[in-house]
């Protein structure tokens, strides 16, 4: 018996697949190598391109050591057996250098079951180009595609086109699609990532977008990553159906966009049952939009919360929908959805007039979004840096087409700190829009009727109306920018 058992763990192990480790080390490495040992590494990305990767490969870059040109690298691993990219031995990231030779410095093409971790990836040419990118992840004509994992990566300096209609660029970017087979991602993971300084865009990706045919990607995580210095979109998710964006910090973007061109901080687009929540978004400056947080046309249920927004040029949240396109494959409408439990401080700060004129509303919808629910919000308005600053709270205007319908306001603090001037609302011609037990401390205009509203000046520092699952970190935040405001105010 136990010989028979013995041949049998022979056998398994004699038809398991043998897991290979290839080593990089461009200061003493050498292609003619055999790659397989630290002492024995490959030299260049040229050389790692050659290769086909199998199932349960790993790839390790000397920590320290830099490289210039793509990594493209060919073949999948398996469900049980990833192929795994990572560093070895202590020191810092390994850094590839795209230098503007292509349009992306890591090319993952038609691969799936991988995992790429602790590098730093740079793209930049000698002048910008649109397009450019630090990592590509791209399949067509596929099916679906698993496991691509991207975690603790630095991406900066992308220098692709500002400008949107050009192809723009970011630091990381999917797409996924198909002529002859439906194609997405399934389990697509960015994660612990810092992107900055890449123009357009930090995290965004590009699908089946129309309805009429609708494949969307599925497990769509962006986690925990650190977005700055990029002056278009943070975050996009585009053609998924659960995706989950949590966690993550978009700041700091620059005032670079042309007044064309919109974006803001963390938004979905053509995307079904998006929850994004445990977000902090600061300091978007695009000249139009520029808000922390929006839900966009050919979207539905999504979900915004226990996020925390603050000093956004172009307010806190926008609901919209493109109501001239309203009915088309590639817009079905925006529906269902809610926004709750979120802080928004001194956002709506649009320095200069724009496309309308002076316009900054803390809450912005826009077009006929339907079913639309704005619950238990605390918005702290802050006093205008200029008097010539838009001071509207909200404002539900038209973007073509009809007009927003149910669309309720309950149970949110609406709070002017330390401002005479007053503040409004403007509700339009929407159908059927209602506030319920609003909060309302400050000097308003035209406020909306609201039988139930309560009126009293809160200690917001000493009794901040948190929900039990606004993250304990995040609450610091909102306490430490509370505070610089009351005594911002003090100061007045």
């Amino acid at each position: 018996m136990k010989i028979c058992t013995l041949l049998l763990a022979l056998l398994l192990c004699a038809c398991s697949p043998v897991s290979r480790t290839f080593y990089m080390d461009s200061l003493t490495g050498d292609d003619s190598n055999t790659g397989n040992s630290p002492s024995t590494a490959w030299k260049s990305l040229k050389k790692l391109n050659e290769q086909m990767f199998e199932p349960g490969d790993r790839i390790l870059f000397k920590s320290g050591t830099e490289y210039i040109g793509q990594f493209e690298p060919k073949g999948s691993g398996s469900k049980e057996m990833p192929v795994i990219v990572s560093s070895y031995e202590e020191g810092k990231k390994p850094v590839l250098h795209g230098n503007g030779l292509k349009q992306h410095t890591v090319l993952l093409e038609g691969i799936e079951y991988w995992e790429v971790n602790n590098l730093e990836i740079t793209n930049k040419g000698e002048k910008p180009d649109p397009g450019r990118n630090g990592v590509i992840i791209y399949a067509w004509d596929k099916g679906d595609v698993h496991h691509i994992h991207l975690k603790n990566l630095t991406v900066h300096d992308v220098n692709g086109s500002c400008i949107k209609n050009e192809g723009a660029g970011n630091g990381i970017y999917w797409h996924n699609g198909g002529e002859e087979v439906p194609t997405r991602f399934v389990d697509l993971l960015i994660e612990n990532c810092h992107i900055y300084r890449c123009h357009r865009n930090g995290i965004t990706g590009n699908g089946n977008s129309g309805r009429d045919k609708w494949f969307p990607s599925l497990n769509v995580v962006i986690r925990g990553n650190l977005i700055e210095q990029v002056p278009g979109d943070g975050i996009v998710p585009i053609a998924c159906d659960g995706a989950l964006v949590e966690h993550n910090v978009v700041r700091d973007s620059p005032d670079l966009l042309r007044i064309e061109d919109a974006a803001a901080g963390i938004w979905p687009w053509s995307c079904d049952n998006t929850i994004i929540q445990f977000n902090e978004v600061s300091g978007q400056f695009a000249k139009w939009d520029a808000q922390g947080f929006d839900s966009d046309y050919n979207c539905r249920n999504t979900l915004i919360q226990y996020n925390f927004s603050h000093d956004n040029a172009g307010g806190f949240v926008m609901v919209c929908n493109e109501g001239n396109s309203l009915g088309e494959p590639y817009n079905i409408g925006t529906e269902n959805t809610i926004i709750r439990h979120n802080v928004s401080i001194n956002d709506g700060l649009r320095p200069y007039p724009t496309r309308p004129g002076w316009f900054s509303p803390v809450i912005h919808i826009s077009g006929p979004a339907k079913q639309t629910a704005i619950e238990d919000n605390v918005i702290v308005i802050m006093k205008k840096p200029s008097p010539d600053i838009d001071r509207s709270v909200l404002v539900m205007d038209n973007w073509g087409g009809p007009w927003a319908e149910n669309t309720v306001f309950k149970r949110n603090i609406f709070y002017v700190m330390n401002d005479e001037l007053q503040y409004k609302f403007v509700t339009g011609n929407s159908i059927n829009t209602k506030f319920e037990g609003n909060t309302y401390y400050g000097n308003f205009i035209d406020r909306p009727e609201d039988s139930s509203a309560v009126e009293k000046e809160l200690d917001l520092l000493s009794s901040f109306p948190f929900h039990k699952e606004f993250p304990e970190y995040l609450r610091e935040k909102v306490l430490d920018r509370l505070k610089q405001s009351t005594d911002q105010a003090k100061i007045e």
